[in-house]
């Protein structure tokens, strides 16, 4: 009898111990962000700029509790990072209810557009992870746009954004519908213009329709503008031959985000 009390009560603890254990692993809930592996990062990062560029860029990575932090100090001029929430969530009048778990947005830019368009990255992982509410930082993003706090770039230059994979807002300027895809792609700074100055061929609605259910383009389309305003950018996509490339140089780093998140799978 004594010793199945013994027993009984050492189950009971066991049962119990594995109970707290579980109950102290972290938990992704939504909203919240999923922190990828940090090689990982750096290597997703560095995906969205050519590989010459790439030894001798600064790379950022995320500290969910305070930000981005230089991970890597560059000599080239071009700064990296993988945005978890974009600047494109804070375009259009839709109201950002809550911080999305699954944005997945490789993006560089070279000196001048790190002076410029890199601060609202930074500001915005910053100011969420100080814990402001999300529709209250989409509201002063926006007001910082207005009063010209986030200036255009001083001259021409260019962002990367060569990642085989890219999961954001397919049309930020009307909805918040998001799209996991394989669209790499280069843009000029292009401050304040339309696209009709520059004779942009926009996606066709049978295009866009087909790059929602694909993840990419059904061919090569002419480039267009995109953030429209003093931010920006004429967007060039390469061809299909070339993204093919790029997936295929990527196929480890693709799989692992596929395991880590069911949405980073890319359509096939």
């Amino acid at each position: 009898m004594r010793q199945s009390l013994t027993t009984w009560i050492t189950l009971a603890l066991l049962v119990s111990l594995t109970a707290s254990a579980q109950n102290q692993q972290p938990v992704n809930r939504p909203g919240t962000v999923v922190t990828l592996p940090r090689d990982l990062e750096i290597q997703l990062a560095l995906s969205s700029l050519p590989p010459h560029l790439r030894e001798n860029a600064t790379v950022y990575v995320l500290n969910p509790d305070k930000g981005f932090e230089v991970a890597r100090a560059g000599t080239n001029g071009f700064s990296a990072l993988v945005a978890r929430t974009g600047d494109d969530a804070m375009r259009g009048p839709w109201q950002l209810t809550a911080y999305p778990d699954d944005i997945l947005y490789p993006i560089s830019w070279d000196q001048a557009g790190a002076k410029a368009q890199l601060r609202v990255f930074l500001d915005i992982a910053e100011m969420q992870a100080k814990g402001t509410p999300p529709q209250d930082l989409k509201r002063i993003i926006q007001q910082r746009y207005k009063t010209n706090v986030y200036k255009a770039p001083d001259r021409a230059g260019v962002s990367y954004m060569l990642s085989p994979i890219l999961r954001t807002y397919v049309s930020p300027e009307q909805n918040d519908n998001v799209a996991t895809s394989s669209i790499p792609h280069i843009m000029h700074y292009a401050p304040n213009v339309s696209s009709g100055e520059v004779g942009a061929a926009t996606p066709t609605p049978e295009q866009l329709h087909y790059y929602s259910e694909h993840g990419h383009w059904p061919d090569t389309p002419y480039p267009f503008v995109i953030l429209h305003g003093p931010h920006g950018y004429f967007i060039q996509f390469v061809g299909v031959m070339e993204r093919q490339a790029i997936a295929k140089e990527y196929e480890a780093m693709l799989s692992q985000l596929c395991k880590i998140k069911e949405v980073w799978c890319l359509p096939n």
